[in-house]
């Protein structure tokens, strides 16, 4: 699974948030939020409808420009070279991000060959094995969403920002969600999720948006 960059300092933060300021619009969205995770580590956003937590993590995704602030990863300007950072980063949105005409393991094989991994182990992982010809277009959503996790499981990211991943998932899935999410961790990888319900993160930490 992923390490963390070798020159991290033991027990230190790898990803720092200072003072973010994002806009949309003319609407002030996130006002000098600050936030650091380090290696192993989950952080649970929450609050209401609205109150950014779909903005910060396509922020911390670079997806989303900043008004202010700065994101370092280890000590560094993390945006300094969008394509480092790219690569340090695995993204799940509300969409599944499957390619609906290729099969469950054509979309995988996308993912597989970035990194170099083999696919058995993804599609064991998420009990999609069976699923593997299918083109994603007659998955359910469940399967969908099962699907696109496994595409993140995939990835050589450190870092992983997750919007709301349980949508759609069963208690079994989500119980094989939670042991995917936990080797990430003992491998030092991290973990950013926005939630509205309890996800199997165990001893995250929780940042509350909003007023």
């Amino acid at each position: 699974m992923n390490q963390p960059p070798p020159n991290a300092t033991p027990g230190g933060a790898l990803l720092e948030a200072v003072g973010l300021v994002v806009m949309r619009s003319d609407r002030l969205v996130l006002d000098g939020l600050a936030l650091s995770v380090s290696s192993g580590q989950a952080l649970l956003l929450t609050g209401e409808n609205g109150a950014g937590k779909s903005t910060l993590l396509r922020a911390l995704a670079g997806l989303c420009p900043l008004a202010a602030g700065t994101l370092r990863w280890n000590g560094g300007d993390a945006l300094d070279d969008p394509s480092a950072h790219a690569g340090r980063i695995a993204y799940l949105g509300h969409q599944d991000a499957l390619k609906p005409g290729l099969t469950v393991r054509e979309n995988l094989r996308l993912a597989a060959t970035l990194s170099g991994r083999t696919i058995a182990p993804a599609l064991e992982a998420f009990g999609i094995a069976a699923l593997a010809e299918l083109p994603a277009r007659l998955l359910s959503a469940g399967q969908k969403r099962r699907a696109a996790l496994a595409r993140i499981m995939l990835s050589a990211a450190t870092l992983w920002l997750l919007d709301e991943p349980s949508l759609g998932l069963d208690d079994a899935a989500l119980a094989r969600f939670g042991a995917v999410l936990a080797a990430h961790r003992a491998s030092g990888g991290m973990v950013i999720a926005t939630t509205h319900v309890g996800l199997p993160l165990p001893d995250a930490v929780t940042l509350r948006l909003g007023p």
